[in-house]
């Protein structure tokens, strides 16, 4: 189902996703959201509203999520890394007329707008990245608390089909369990959201998303490391919020971790587990509204 006043729109690109769907809706300046894992663009209805009220909202679906394209995986998953994902967005605007906006992105959507800040950084106004710590971050320093904690990112990342095979069993039954195991607030995620995910992670779902855990621990990581050893950084404004109650907040400094490679960085917490848009959607709100704000975007 549509939100009111927003149109559903099949917008093509000329990248290997072949076109990206996307909510897109109210009047202003733009503004792109993308989701996270294993979500679609659903995630940001509670906001969709209130956002539009000032701007033109986009929220879309991620290569290979929801109901945009979803290219074949590759062995080296180079079709899902953020790079190509980044690539999409930026088509994404070309195709809608934005020149530059901010990027707001949750989880795996996160991980695209920080690649997207570094690879098109004449396209992205200001970048939010709501629950996460850069891939590099997490990767190079991983320790027993991440291990435990994000075990998902070692099992996703098997090949040979392997993770593909077993979620292949029960598919909604795992994602169901991802969306309770990670939430503080599981009952606070609303039902026609949860039940959306579940319908839309079907087998090619599935393996979209191993694909794009893959990337993580390869052309991901190559490139936040070349990042560092060139000293490209972000320099827009970014917003770094996270819940307070999820593992992120509870094992690192988020704040500082982003202040590592970006310029400019607000850190807010909120009440919330891992979906803070879905369990503590006034705080994020309120946090996203403030940082727009400052940034004048």
């Amino acid at each position: 189902m549509t939100p009111a006043g927003f149109e559903d729109r099949r917008v093509p690109v000329e990248t290997e996703a072949g076109h990206i769907q996307a909510w897109i809706g109210g009047a202003g300046p733009p503004l792109l959201l993308l989701h996270g894992y294993p979500q679609t663009r659903w995630m940001w209805r509670p906001l969709l509203a209130e956002l539009a009220r000032s701007r033109t909202v986009v929220a879309a679906d991620l290569r290979g999520y929801g109901e945009s394209g979803r290219p074949t995986p590759d062995p080296a998953a180079e079709r899902y890394s953020k790079r190509a994902m980044a690539a999409d967005m930026a088509a994404l605007m070309d195709e809608l007329g934005i020149d530059r906006c901010p990027v707001i992105g949750h989880d795996r959507g996160a991980r695209v707008a920080h690649r997207f800040a570094l690879d098109h950084s004449d396209r992205a106004s200001a970048i939010g990245v709501l629950d996460i710590l850069p891939t590099r971050t997490l990767l190079r320093g991983t320790d027993l608390g991440f291990a435990t904690a994000y075990w998902h990112w070692f099992f996703l990342a098997q090949g040979g089909g392997l993770p593909e095979r077993m979620i292949g069993a029960d598919p909604s039954g795992f994602a169901d369990e991802l969306l309770t195991r990670w939430s503080a607030y599981p009952d606070r995620i609303p039902a026609e959201n949860r039940d959306e995910y579940l319908r839309r992670f079907t087998d090619g779902a599935v393996a979209a998303s191993c694909a794009d855990y893959r990337a993580a621990l390869g052309p991901d990581l190559e490139a936040d490391d070349a990042d560092v050893a060139s000293g490209n950084r972000v320099r827009v404004p970014l917003l770094a919020l996270w819940g307070a109650l999820g593992a992120m907040g509870r094992l690192y400094d988020i704040a500082e971790s982003w202040r590592a490679v970006a310029d400019d960085v607000t850190g807010v917490a909120v009440d919330a587990g891992h979906f803070v848009v879905e369990e503590a959607p006034g705080e994020t709100f309120t946090a996203i509204e403030a940082f727009l704000a400052r940034v004048g975007a």
